[in-house]
């Protein structure tokens, strides 16, 4: 009741409802897609595979909690008036036609599961719940496939899976069932692995492949337990009941034993590097992280370089040696590197624990009086693929300046004059061909690169970048960073600790193979493409997604599809293993059967991945011009082939579930890496192309569009534990519309990367007391700070929906990344309040249009 009285307090000198109160803005929608807000077994399909009756004498599995979560979602508020169209054969989705116009977009529908799988009865061979591939590792734009070439073509809609292998950093925490005993039965001639959707022939002992309908022999172990020399029941094997499972893998999936994990770190050790404290942070972080790197099997190897117009090896001895000293020995050659010592550069963590500690404590001190400005990077880099190559593994760099000397040397590209114009597209490509030729050259000998950047100045981030795009590794930028700082330091501590505990895959290739008809036709992400159908990883990353494109080449007669994603590594511990995940599709000969069936969020991806490589290949204008005509032609087809040209209503209409893709095209259009401007360096712009190039669904869609949160009026269980679920409830979220801010509010906007507490100039005292401790607003920091904690109840509240909003593993993906917060004044720093309303998609801010200009543009466009 006090808290009541409190957050009418906070909104005493209101003349309007907040964000959260009753009646302000349009409702939430209630969607009418079967299977939101009513409990899935009402629905006639199964959780989690929605495929009708289980087949008789097979064991029944108990109901997918998850799946009956999602099926029990009510997103509340009045139901939208829709125009049911074509009711499909099949019990298929049903297509339900919305005006864009009439019915305003409302952020909760982005919310939404994706479209029902709903496939034939008794398509897989157990009635398990897994059968079928989750969303969280596998979404296909379309969720039922066009039987012909020509149907897909005239639907203008893409074919396409986004792959996420990994929902964690650590297995313990996403952990999939194993198949332990090395028996893996394949198809002779497509060589997809045994799944959920095979059929058995000849009394079990022969199976039919799903993919390409070859029948295959059962292997004679199949049903024998070698360990306890005993039969076992077939239908209880993980292969047969889920989707996405491990295989262990015998000695042929094997070119040479399992590898074990290394690590090389090149610190940079230039004079902006030790000034900003990037040195003595990294060699500390690394120091308390040591037992947090993978070595379960102790054969984890790592080995030191640093570099400025030189290159610094590091011989460290055994624990226990007579000289326990380490030695740096130096090489000023950078055009011929060489190894100065054959041993003791890449030792056993295990066997080298205490000294490598020694190191460390040492390093920032040994280059603390550096006056050296220079940077020889691609020379280190080449010295560190020496040294590594023989093994494979991981070079991690840590550098805070542009590499100037040496292989790879990079000239400063930023003109402030291009940025904005048409010739802004060459700084975000590759200053110098080094960089491709030596990435592809890591690739082939299973060395993949990292890199965190921290410079202040043009580090030319488009060239760097090119290192781990090609090697399956990360970019993560951090600018303007400074040790001094602890915002900046404990940041990087914090995702650098966590980025060292992540359990990795090595020397890994991804396939997806698919039934006959389907061709997996082009590949987006951070690898190598090695053939027509194999992607190369040498370390394959558990914070990435990768989007493939289908291609149906043939006219598909199955009333079903299966996809397969298949993942061949090696794990931290030294055990060969396959992941493998299969999903099956419906397919269908109508038109509003694909359209009833799209993933918007799916789609939203792939066409972030489609406008970097146009960004990258033709420049901003074209990426920004292909999304534009991408919506239109969308909305015409669907206009023109499903609603028969009718203009009906404001005359821009799609089908409920893909209401959102509009907004999501102008957020994409919108977003730092593509947008139109003048202000944005290029260093900035090329790591936000990274970021919709590699990032998982859950935060590539909350990049484009974030999280926005009214905190002033937010309802009273909001930022406390629910009793059920024990996580932190959060406030309902709103659109991104500067209509739903209050001059006496308190919002967060979250876009993944950054969080802005906003706080209105009208604030009340007493809300500013509570939150920040302070009365008057001028006393509160701004900018990138942290949040106080203060001994009342609303404070933590407030911190614990921060904190809950950047909880990526709620959202089911794995990442290192903790947003760094900024308290935006309303009337304080300009360019502060300029960069938070730039996140506002639907409004205008820079050179942008708002979403209401934006939607009479496609109108005009689709209506003429």
């Amino acid at each position: 009741m006090a808290e009541q009285k409190k957050k009418r307090a906070y909104a005493a000198q209101a003349y309007d409802f907040g964000a959260n109160s009753v009646g302000s803005g349009p409702p939430p929608p209630q969607s009418s897609i079967p299977g939101v807000g009513m409990p899935m077994q009402q629905q006639g399909f199964q959780p989690g595979i929605q495929q009708g009756i289980p087949q008789q004498g097979m064991p029944q599995s108990p109901l997918d909690p998850l799946a009956q979560g999602f099926g029990q979602m009510n997103l509340g508020g009045q139901p939208q008036q829709v125009t049911p169209q074509m009711q499909q054969p099949g019990h298929l989705n049903p297509l339900l036609t919305t005006d864009l116009v009439t019915q305003p977009f409302h952020v909760l529908e982005l919310e939404q599961p994706p479209p029902p799988i709903i496939l034939p009865p008794n398509t897989s061979a157990t009635p398990s719940p897994y059968a079928n591939c989750p969303p969280k590792y596998v979404r296909s734009t379309l969720n039922c496939v066009p039987q012909t070439h020509s149907l897909l073509k005239k639907s203008r809609l893409p074919f396409a899976l986004v792959i996420q292998p990994y929902t964690s950093l650590h297995d313990s925490t996403d952990p999939i069932p194993v198949v332990p005993d090395q028996v893996i039965s394949r198809c002779r001639r497509c060589r997809a692995y045994i799944n959920p959707f095979v059929t058995f022939l000849d009394n079990g002992h022969r199976w039919r492949c799903n993919m390409c309908n070859l029948t295959n022999d059962v292997p004679q172990a199949f049903d024998w337990d070698a360990t306890a020399q005993k039969s076992v029941d077939r239908w209880q094997r993980p292969e047969l009941n889920h989707a996405v499972c491990e295989f262990v893998a015998p000695q042929e999936y094997m070119v040479r034993p399992p590898q074990p994990l290394v690590y090389l770190f090149i610190f940079d050790v230039s004079m902006a590097s030790i000034n900003s404290g990037l040195v003595a942070t990294s060699a500390r972080t690394i120091r308390e992280s040591l037992d947090r790197i993978p070595n379960a099997d102790r054969r984890t190897r790592v080995g030191f370089m640093a570099v400025d117009s030189g290159l610094h090896y590091f011989s460290i001895p055994r624990d226990g040696s007579e000289n326990n000293e380490p030695t740096q020995l130096v090489v000023r050659d950078l055009e011929d590197v060489f190894l100065p010592t054959p041993t003791d550069l890449l030792i056993s963590l295990s066997e080298c624990r205490e000294n490598i500690g020694l190191l460390l404590d040492k390093i920032p001190a040994m280059f603390q009086e550096t006056q050296d400005p220079n940077s020889a990077l691609g020379s280190a880099l080449r010295s560190g693929h020496k040294l590594i190559s023989p093994v494979g593994g991981k070079i991690t760099v840590l550098s805070a300046t542009m590499p100037n000397v040496g292989h790879g040397k990079l000239e400063m590209r930023e003109d402030k004059k291009v940025l904005g114009t048409s010739k802004e597209g060459s700084l975000l490509q590759t200053g110098s061909s080094f960089y491709k030729s030596f990435a592809v050259e890591c690739s082939k000998n299973q060395v993949s690169i990292d890199m965190f950047l921290f410079s202040s100045q043009y580090q030319d981030v488009a060239s760097l970048s090119c290192l781990p795009r090609f090697t399956g590794g990360n970019t993560w930028f951090y600018p303007g960073w400074n040790a001094a700082r602890s915002e900046d330091a404990i940041k990087f501590a914090r995702e650098f600790s966590d980025y060292l505990s992540a359990e990795i895959g090595l020397e890994a290739v991804l396939r997806v193979r698919a039934t006959t008809g389907l061709r997996m036709s082009t590949f987006y992400g951070n690898f190598f493409n090695r053939s027509s159908d194999l992607c190369a990883f040498p370390a394959f990353p558990r914070d990435q997604a990768y989007v493939v494109e289908v291609a149906i080449d043939e006219t598909i007669t199955k009333p079903y599809v299966c996809l397969q994603a298949a993942v061949l590594h090696t794990t931290c511990n030294g055990e060969r293993r396959i992941r493998v995940l299969t999903l099956a599709l419906p397919t269908t000969e109508t038109l509003a059967n694909v359209y009833a069936s799209a993933d918007q969020s799916a789609i939203a991806v792939y066409f972030s991945h489609k406008a970097v490589e146009r960004a990258l290949g033709s420049g901003l204008d074209a990426a920004r011009d292909a999304l534009q005509a991408k919506a239109i032609e969308l909305l015409q087809t669907y206009r023109k082939e499903l609603t028969g040209g009718s203009l009906g209503g404001g005359g821009l209409q799609l089908p409920q579930n893909l209401r959102a893709i509009p907004v999501l095209f102008l957020g994409l259009i919108k977003n730092v890496g593509l947008r139109k401007s003048a202000q944005i360096p290029s260093d900035l712009r090329s790591a936000a192309l990274c970021l919709l190039s590699t990032n998982p669904l859950p935060l590539l869609i909350q990049y484009i569009y974030p999280s926005f949160f009214s905190l002033h009026d937010m309802p009273d269980e909001a930022g406390t534990i629910d009793n059920q679920t024990g996580e932190i409830i959060l406030p309902p979220r709103i659109n991104l519309s500067s209509q739903n801010v209050l001059p006496y509010g308190l919002y967060l906007i979250d876009d993944g990367a950054n969080q802005f507490l906003w706080v209105g100039r009208d604030a009340v005292p007493a809300l500013l007391l509570d939150v920040f401790g302070v009365e008057d607003r001028t006393a509160i920091r701004q900018g990138k700070t942290t949040m106080p904690v203060l001994d009342n109840e609303f404070n933590e509240r407030v911190r614990a929906v921060i904190e809950k909003s950047k909880d990526f593993q709620s959202k089911g993906v794995g990442s290192i990344v903790v947003p760094t917060l900024y308290v935006i004044k309303e009337d304080g720093d300009p360019s502060l309040k300029l960069w938070a309303q730039t996140l506002l998609v639907e409004d205008r801010a820079d050179q942008g249009v708002s979403l209401q200009q934006w939607m009479g543009t496609l109108r005009e466009k689709v209506v003429t």
